[in-house]
């Protein structure tokens, strides 16, 4: 999942597939039969094949990377090659039922302009991240005085993607500022056999990973 870095970057993708895919029935959940559905950032387009194939949806999607792009392509899917952040300046309101932001947030430059982009083109957005307020990130960083590598952030810290650190709390907080709409939050954990637990309580300090279903303010 890229969209801040050049072509091709050369970062190992396949060390999130698992943090990336954990979350798709939360998504999958929130798409509608026959909705019209963009992905930003949709990589080698795994999430996009099973809502085009399950939701009979009309699938989108955006890829900077292009051997992602071609493989989404190759799969018989609709993926342009580009920056998102560019891209989404080109379509017009309300083009779409639903964009996803599917731990997208956190690798792009400017995260607030992609998030209130994607609420002008679309009803609705989805939007994961991997949760930086964890208990492990945090013990991890106390007791051994170095930034974590956990299933949800397996990267080195000279090698991440990840150029914006975020928590539940924060984008909350953000959302609650922005005035947007939230209309659904669910929260995981990656177990030890990375099968993902859904959190139901204090997930600022317990879930590894937040999906949230926004709408833009005065819409429900």
């Amino acid at each position: 999942m890229t969209n801040s870095t050049p072509p091709d970057s050369g970062i190992n993708w396949s060390l999130t597939h698992v943090r990336d895919r954990a979350l798709d029935p939360f998504i999958l959940a929130s798409v509608k039969e026959g909705d019209r559905v963009l992905d930003l950032g949709c990589g080698v387009g795994d999430l996009l094949l099973r809502i085009k194939e399950e939701k009979t949806a009309v699938e989108k999607g955006v890829e900077i990377e292009g051997s992602l792009a071609a493989e989404a392509i190759s799969k018989g899917l609709s993926v342009i090659q580009g920056d998102i952040q560019e891209n989404i300046l080109d379509l017009g309101d309300d083009s779409f039922d639903l964009v996803i932001l599917n731990q997208v947030i956190p690798v792009v430059r400017e995260p607030v302009g992609v998030l209130l982009e994607s609420l002008r083109v679309g009803r609705r957005v989805v939007v994961t991240f991997p949760n930086f307020a964890y208990w492990r990130t945090r013990s991890y960083l106390y007791w051994h005085g170095r930034l974590p590598v956990t299933p949800s952030l397996p990267y080195q810290w000279y090698d991440t993607p990840n150029i914006r650190l975020v928590t539940i709390k924060d984008f909350r907080a953000l959302c609650s500022d922005r005035n947007i709409t939230v209309l659904k939050e669910g929260y995981i954990t990656l177990t030890g056999d990375r099968s993902a637990r859904p959190i139901r309580m204090w997930p600022n300090f317990r879930a590894s990973s937040a999906m949230f279903l926004l709408a833009a303010p005065g819409r429900s």
